[in-house]
């Protein structure tokens, strides 16, 4: 099955990975998550939480009495949040990576610049491989694409693995068989003409959560 295979997978670099039957369920076990890591409305213990589709239904006063819980990206409340709430729409069963159309920068400020960065996954969004995923996705529909394998880390210094240098200490991802990812777009048969890339288009964070092209 494909969510154990990529369980295994994320998990193997460094993932924590949860699944749920509905958004409620997801939901409390977030709050849950946030209040034991030390949610507070103080510098680099707040919550950034990207807009998504999960929100929608949600009663997000109810949500914002946890205090340290905000809705309201900006690139200052991304810099000083300690975690950071986004929807991926894809995962990679092969590699236990996540795939995001991340054109909005917002969906980008808050899976790099937070410690924690919590991942909400549609479980019908898991694939089996890269190329089934790049064979669906239009570039005129997803000027950039974030891939995302474990946390940020790196060995530049003396070969030493150090991780959350370059972006989140812990990945936390949970999927939610509820909930609904957007549906693939199909690529345009041979000959067909595709609509061009807008300016800054490219790849996204790499499992290191270094740029892999377009603009931050």
């Amino acid at each position: 099955m494909l969510y154990e295979q990529f369980k295994a997978r994320a998990e193997g670099v460094s993932a924590e990975v949860f699944k749920f039957a509905t958004k409620a369920e997801a939901l409390e076990h977030l709050i849950v998550f946030l209040r034991t890591e030390g949610l507070a409305d103080t510098p680099q213990a707040t919550a950034l939480w990207a807009e998504c589709s999960f929100l929608d239904g949600i009663d997000r006063d109810a949500v914002a009495v946890n205090a340290g819980l905000k809705f309201g990206v900006t690139r200052e409340l991304a810099a000083h949040a300690r975690f950071g709430i986004s929807q991926m729409e894809w995962a990679l069963a092969d590699t236990g990576s996540l795939a995001q159309n991340s054109t909005a920068i917002e969906q980008r400020l808050v899976s790099s610049l937070s410690t924690i960065h919590i991942a909400l996954v549609p479980t019908s969004g898991i694939l089996p491989d890269m190329p089934t995923l790049l064979a669906k996705v239009h570039p005129g529909d997803c000027a950039y694409l974030a891939m995302i394998t474990g946390p940020s880390r790196t060995a530049d210094i003396e070969r030493v693995l150090t991780i959350g240098v370059h972006g989140p200490e812990r990945l936390v991802i949970i999927f939610v068989n509820e909930l609904s990812g957007p549906p693939l777009p199909t690529s345009p048969r041979l000959g067909e003409e595709k609509t061009p890339s807008p300016s800054g288009g490219g790849l996204g964070r790499g499992k290191n959560g270094n740029d892999m092209g377009g603009n931050k």
